[in-house]
């Protein structure tokens, strides 16, 4: 372990070095513009490929300027791409885009698909299209809109539901949307892949005023955080039939990642505080357990023992998500690091190993990934540090001279020596360039919906724009939509009291883990800033304690409870965890005093060897 700081320490040093060499001509304004045009150029020489050469197929062979169908066979990348003409001001390419989809698309095709890209890159690019193109204050309403986009969003989720019918309410991994969960389907699911619907699925409920969405998703996120181990970590992949983890490295990346970005985001979006105090309990475990300054490293989620000192590109998000939380330093730190890497390469790979300091065998390809220069932004935004434009111009370069091909960008399969492939993800159009636009225009004086529009933005896992309009954002008024635990037992429109006194006993919006979390998120004038919960939101129960609004048990003791203890002991309290999540019918009972064994839900793990990488697509 000394000898692994010891290299850490080293390259940090050698990486700190060589970024302040890098520093040495740094992006003037008027750069800075020129960088802005060319990104923007760089999405339409790749937007014009897949339209001409691809289109509808759902994404562009840019090195033979041909199409092939990916996920769905149902234009993904036109889908992927809407949010971004908007942003860019493209009203024309827009409405006409719109337009064909509103006209042409249809989910009911005998397709089996992964729930979590289709959800991320499908649902969200259309739901995200239709809050731009219906409202007037964006300055994109399409007049003839009647919204095509959120029927279409509707009747595709309810194709995606059938995946949910599982005993832990963890969703099986793909379904086929005509007729529903093979039953030859596997049982196992990544972490990521049952925990990153919450956000796509909740703004549909709030749109349809249909509650089922949001409760699904988040009984998903209920029943992986239920089985994390005593440490407060989570797995890779679990089996959604039995609850246990099938592969137990915890990571902030691979297969984990955004299971922890929707957490926050989640909060943020929908002001629900039972996200907030999952992430911060989450937050703190994987900062003591993971972090090794600057780098993460992935451990055994029961004993902490460290199983792979690996960097894996997905983990760059999280410097990113650290600045939406508050914490800055670290998150500065772990992106120069990060950087050091491109720097190094001129591209990630998808692995980089730090104890030998080189690529990780098999694991050399870059697809386009937009993580790094998303954190980029975001630490661009809450510092204007120019070292970050910077950083954004080396990205540019390498995609430019590395990545560009006759109709699009092109993967590059192996980043030690730039070899291409003839594969271009529609994420790139989705994110990568949108992150890199937001970059350099915010740098000249940002005039775009984001930064100038009449909300807050919260970006889904996949770049898409979710606007804090008060029909997303406020809470409704009924309690038990949001879990809240009264005694009403339905979903009916029953307003339960402002939650002044409820809130009296704790400090959620000001809560710190370990001196790391916090809420008020210092960015810029124009960023979040934290509002407070208590008198504002009605849905929450008076009188309740903060584990009793979310039907959470904190036992005296978990680890060693005595004979006495033990008998006293409800049945439905799951052991082995600190923190114990029921379900909805179970809380509402222990409320009223009564209790049900059949209801229990119990977790057991198993040993098993480390499971393929996740596919890279999935970002």
């Amino acid at each position: 372990m000394k000898a692994l700081n010891f290299v850490l320490q080293f390259l940090l040093f050698l990486l700190l070095f060589s970024l302040q060499k890098a520093l040495a001509n740094g992006v003037t304004p008027v750069e800075a513009r020129q960088l802005r045009d060319e990104v923007r150029e760089m999405f339409y020489h790749a937007f014009d490929g897949y339209m001409e050469h691809a289109f509808p197929l759902d994404e562009l062979r840019p090195l033979s300027c041909g199409g092939e169908d990916t996920l769905g066979g149902y234009a993904l990348t036109l889908i992927d791409s809407l949010d971004t003409l908007a942003l860019l001001g493209d009203r024309e390419r827009f409405t006409s885009s719109v337009e064909w989809i509103g006209k042409n698309l249809r989910f009911d095709i005998n397709k089996t698909v992964s729930i979590f890209e289709t959800s991320i890159r499908v649902l969200g690019g259309l739901l995200s299209a239709h809050l731009i193109a219906s409202d007037y204050a964006t300055g994109m309403r399409i007049p003839s809109y009647d919204n095509q986009l959120l029927d279409l969003a509707e009747d595709l989720a309810r194709r995606l539901l059938p995946a949910f019918d599982t005993p832990t309410g963890i969703p099986f991994g793909s379904v086929n949307l005509k007729y529903g969960v093979d039953e030859h389907e596997s049982k196992i699911t990544s972490t990521a892949g049952g925990g990153t619907l919450t956000l796509e699925f909740g703004v549909l409920s709030r749109l349809t005023n249909d509650p089922i969405f949001e409760q699904l998703t988040k009984n998903a996120v209920r029943g992986l955080w239920a089985r994390r181990s005593k440490l407060n970590l989570v797995g890779a992949h679990i089996n959604v039939f039995t609850g246990e983890w099938t592969q137990k490295d915890a990571g902030i990346g691979t297969s984990i990642d955004s299971f922890y970005e929707y957490l926050l985001k989640a909060y943020l979006l929908f002001g629900d505080e039972e996200y907030l105090f999952i992430f911060q309990e989450a937050y703190s475990a994987a900062m003591h357990h993971l972090y090794n300054d600057p780098w993460y490293v992935e451990v055994n989620m029961d004993s902490a023992a460290i199983v792979w000192p690996l960097f894996n590109s997905l983990q760059a998000f999280w410097p990113g998500l650290q600045v939406l939380a508050g914490d800055i330093d670290p998150a500065i730190r772990t992106h120069t690091a990060f950087f050091s890497v491109w720097k190094r390469y001129g591209f990630t790979p998808e692995g980089f190993n730090l104890a030998t300091l080189s690529v990780q065998h098999g694991q050399k390809s870059y697809p386009l990934r937009p993580e790094l220069i998303e954190s980029t932004y975001w630490l661009y935004k809450a510092t204007r540090d120019a070292r970050y434009l910077d950083v954004g111009r080396d990205i540019v370069a390498s995609l430019q001279y590395g990545a560009r091909c006759p109709c699009g960008y092109c993967h590059i399969s192996d980043v030690e020596n730039h070899k291409r492939e003839d594969h271009m993800e529609s994420f790139f159009l989705a994110e990568t360039v949108k992150y890199l636009w937001l970059l350099f225009d915010l740098a000249v004086g940002p005039d775009n919906l984001v930064e100038n529009g009449p909300y807050k933005y919260i970006f889904s896992t996949e770049g898409h724009l979710f606007p804090a309009t008060p029909q997303i954002s406020l809470l409704q008024e009924h309690c038990s939509y949001f879990g809240a635990y009264c005694s009403h037992g339905n979903l009916k429109e029953d307003p339960c009291a402002s939650d002044k006194s409820a809130d009296s006993q704790e400090t959620n919006g000001n809560r710190v883990s370990e001196g790391r979390v916090r809420t008020e998120f210092p960015l810029d004038s124009s960023s979040f800033e934290s509002s407070p919960v208590s008198g504002l939101i009605k849905g929450l129960c008076t009188g309740l304690t903060h584990a009793q609004k979310y039907g959470i048990s904190y036992p005296a003791s978990v680890d060693a409870p005595s004979e006495d203890d033990s008998a006293k002991q409800n049945d439905n309290v799951a052991q082995g965890h600190a923190v114990v999540v029921f379900s909805d019918q179970i809380a509402n009972q222990s409320l009223s005093g009564d209790s049900n064994d059949d209801n229990v839900k119990e977790s057991s793990e198993m040993e098993s060897e480390r499971e393929p990488e996740r596919d890279p697509s999935q970002s």
